[in-house]
């Protein structure tokens, strides 16, 4: 089918440096330096409607007040492992689901101690040269209508459709590739336009745009698509749930992309680990957080926990085309002590044995992630504590498909790590299990209470005694009642079948 097409409009990290820039949790020097990545990139690009989309004194999404506010209700505090349900359902759980919006996650909580400031010659600037541009573009197309053929032609239109993706005017270049994927009859580049169009959605935290064509482009896929968009698509399937709250969908793509990431163009390959350890972590059961996070190759060489063996067999896994994530189960082994994870940098395992993992991707501290994975499987809950926040602060508050759920993913992993502690246990005592966590009793009395009082931990809290009683499920009556229902059904289906045969006997008699 070729070479994939139209990768490399829009740039995704633009949008990070939009939501660095308008976020209240990123520091100073993380403002200035993403306000000049912005600047740079408008300028280079010549950007003209992006820079008025996010600049303009009246219309500017980072100036207009109020801009990204939540239209939807409250949000579900149910918890989305339980079951499959649907996506389309799923999208309910986010607040930017009315209001999408390039800075929509934030709920119009934008900060302007940084700004990026309007200057009017620039636009106009800019402006003409895209009109330049669109003439060349119109030449070209014109050309090719009069004395070449129909691939010439979608050449030159394919070209107008990547220049709006590359200024970030999302109405035009939205409404260029679908007429390009109504004119194209390759199967292949359908997907890469469905694929660009997903992309567009996701600049501009578009989750319906971005819904709608990822059913689309799974169809496609499914109908005859190559291993290398099959591929791709999971990883973007991955993001997208993650951005919609359904980590325990997300997490399966997520993990599977690890050993076989191509989709650059979509986010660095430490950020596609870091996606797929939050949301392993979250969702997995003990016997899988073990054997696809806490013991995975590709996790631990990214983490710099891995040995040199560990990190070469993840590029071995990395480069193969057609290889699945390890999917290998282990019996869970005895907990055991938390160790220190030295500051790592990051490393590519797509450009690993290359020499230039440097240049790749920054250098980031992935401690406290590694810290929160093996405390929580190791049972060091005080450790797991201290690095839950970290991970808080530097990862899931800093990222612009994780902000949103931030304080979703906290609560769900403390809840994980109380059931993980109490499920080995009839009687606690507060005191004690306080102490495991390192915080107060009156401050986990009254974390446990909402647990406690929706049925996700199934204990009572005894405040005159001082512990906690857990209350084991009585799985004889479960299974009693389980047979009885199925019994039924079954009854139901014979008498049924029984009318039916009874009747087609009489008629033949």
């Amino acid at each position: 089918m070729g070479e994939p097409q139209y990768l490399k409009y829009p740039i995704l990290p633009l949008a990070q440096s939009v939501f660095a820039l308008a976020s209240p949790t990123t520091d100073t020097t993380t403002k200035k330096t993403s306000l000049k990545t912005l600047q740079d990139a408008i300028r280079e690009h010549k950007m003209a409607p992006l820079y008025a989309h996010l600049a303009h004194p009246t219309t500017g999404k980072l100036n207009a007040p109020g801009e990204g506010g939540s239209l939807s209700p409250s949000i579900s505090r149910t918890n989305t492992n339980a079951g499959s349900p649907s996506p389309y359902n799923l999208l309910r759980r986010t607040s930017s689901i009315n209001a999408p919006s390039i800075v929509g996650v934030l709920g119009g909580k934008t900060d302007k101690s940084v700004d990026l400031p309007w200057d009017e010659a620039l636009y106009n600037e800019l402006k003409a040269d895209n009109e330049k541009e669109l003439e060349a573009i119109q030449k070209e197309e014109d050309e090719a209508v009069e004395s070449a053929g129909d691939t010439e032609v979608a050449n030159a239109q394919g070209k107008r459709a990547e220049f709006y993706a590359k200024v970030g005017d999302k109405d035009k270049s939205l409404e260029e590739f679908e007429k390009l994927f109504e004119k194209t009859s390759i199967l292949g580049t359908k997907i890469d336009i469905v694929l660009a169009i997903i992309r567009i959605g996701m600049f501009f935290d578009d989750k319906l745009l971005v819904k709608k064509n990822i059913d689309r482009a799974q169809q496609l896929v499914e109908s005859g698509g190559d291993w290398d968009r099959r591929n791709r698509l999971k990883a973007y399937t991955g993001l997208h749930l993650l951005t919609i709250r359904a980590h325990g969908l997300a997490a399966a793509p997520l993990l599977d992309s690890l050993s076989t990431f191509t989709s650059t163009e979509l986010c660095p390959y430490s950020s596609l680990v870091v996606y797929a350890t939050l949301a392993g972590a979250v969702a997995l059961p003990r016997r899988d957080f073990k054997s696809k996070v806490v013991d995975a190759p590709e996790i631990r060489a990214v983490f710099g926990a891995a040995s040199t063996e560990e990190r070469l067999s993840a590029l071995g896994g990395a480069s193969s085309a057609g290889q699945g994530a390890d999917d290998t189960m282990e019996t869970d082994s005895e907990p055991k002590k938390a160790t220190t994870t030295p500051k790592p940098t990051v490393v590519n395992l797509t450009t690993l044995g290359s020499g230039n993992d440097a240049e790749a991707e920054p250098e980031i501290d992935f401690s406290p992630l590694a810290t929160m994975v093996s405390s929580l499987y190791s049972g060091n809950y005080s450790s797991f504590f201290t690095s839950l926040a970290a991970v808080e602060t530097n990862f899931v508050s800093q990222d612009r498909y994780l902000f949103e759920h931030k304080n979703w993913f906290v609560r769900e992993m403390r809840l994980r790590a109380y059931a993980q502690l109490l499920q080995s246990y009839k009687v606690v005592g507060l005191e004690s299990m306080a102490s495991s966590f390192g915080v107060s009793v009156a401050w986990l009395d009254k974390d446990l209470a909402p647990f406690i009082a929706s049925q996700r931990l199934p204990c009572t809290i005894d405040r005159v005694k001082g512990v906690i009683e857990t209350q084991r499920p009585d799985d004889k009556n479960k299974q009693y009642n389980d047979v009885v229902k199925q019994g039924d059904q079954l009854i139901t289906k014979l008498q049924k079948y029984g009318q039916v045969v009874r009747l087609r006997g009489s008629e033949r008699s």
